[in-house]
């Protein structure tokens, strides 16, 4: 059975209309491809700027905690210096104590200040208690002004309050940069908290990108087809009309082609130039 030239020009419509509709789903596909591509791009954006602060942060989080240590180490010093002064300036003490006996004047006050307390005297025995107790008073006092003049002792009680104001201020230095270092390791952490979300949704994205490029892919190569097609159909339908009478050609029976010719060229054969000169001669022996 002979194909028509009527029914090629419908065929021909037929393959036009479907290569448009690929090529228009394709091109959608394509801009797909392009925002979710641009999408993709401005999330590594925002996750390499938030990588950069993150290892920012973590870079003063460890500088922080070096200082920490530091400050622990100059406290520990401090500390052990006053200790060591705290007991020269009390060997110091002990040899400017006055003594009574081997009862110190500190000691035999306490015991004085306790019996008055504690004891039921007569006023006589009172008065008596209350002088002494003001004389080891006047001693300690001008026991603890020499004591306070010895050069020495000015030098070491000058020495041990400086080890402790030093020690104070590692102490402080200690806390500031603890809660400092915490709060860089906080936000670090909430940083790679997002970096993590965000290649989780680049990673999402890419998934999604392939598989929309695949169906890109796919249209565009039917589009080709129905574009082969189209160019097919047009050398068979150069063909069909030059055998009309009164073309410039020979009248042959009818203004057909062969279907055998056009089944062929359906499942996927080409129309060659060979094909085309038998046409023209009068269609395939």
């Amino acid at each position: 059975m002979a194909i028509g030239i009527e029914e090629l020009e419908k065929r021909k419509a037929e393959a036009n209309s479907r290569a448009d509709e690929h090529r228009a789903k394709r091109d959608v596909q394509n801009s797909e491809v392009r925002r979710l591509m641009d999408h993709r791009g401005a999330l590594f954006d925002e996750l390499r700027a938030k990588s950069d602060e993150a290892r920012a942060h973590r870079e003063e989080r460890d500088r922080l905690n070096e200082a920490v240590r530091e400050a622990k180490k100059g406290r520990e010093e401090g500390n052990q210096k006053a200790a060591l002064l705290s007991e020269k300036l009390r060997e110091l003490r002990r040899a400017h104590d006055v003594r009574r006996g081997n009862v110190s004047l500190w000691r035999l006050l306490k015991d004085l200040e306790f019996k008055h307390m504690t004891s039921s005297l007569s006023k006589e025995a009172e008065e008596r208690l209350i002088a002494e107790m003001q004389r080891i008073q006047r001693d300690i006092k001008s026991q603890e002004e020499r004591f306070k003049k010895d050069p020495e002792v000015a030098q070491l009680s000058k020495d041990l309050e400086e080890a402790h104001q030093a020690a104070e201020l590692h102490h402080k230095n200690v806390e500031e940069f603890a809660v400092a270092a915490q709060k860089n390791h906080e936000e670090m952490a909430k940083l790679y908290e997002e970096v993590d979300r965000l290649r989780r949704e680049m990673d999402e994205l890419q998934a999604k990108i392939l598989e929309v490029r695949t169906t890109s892919d796919e249209e565009h190569k039917a589009h080709i087809t129905a574009i082969e097609e189209v160019r097919d159909i047009e050398k068979m339908l150069f063909a069909a009309k030059r055998k009309l009478p009164g073309e410039g050609g020979d009248e042959v029976e009818g203004a057909n082609v062969e279907e055998g010719l056009f089944a062929r060229f359906k499942k996927g054969g080409k129309i060659s130039t060979e094909d085309l000169m038998a046409l023209q001669k009068g269609g395939p022996e």
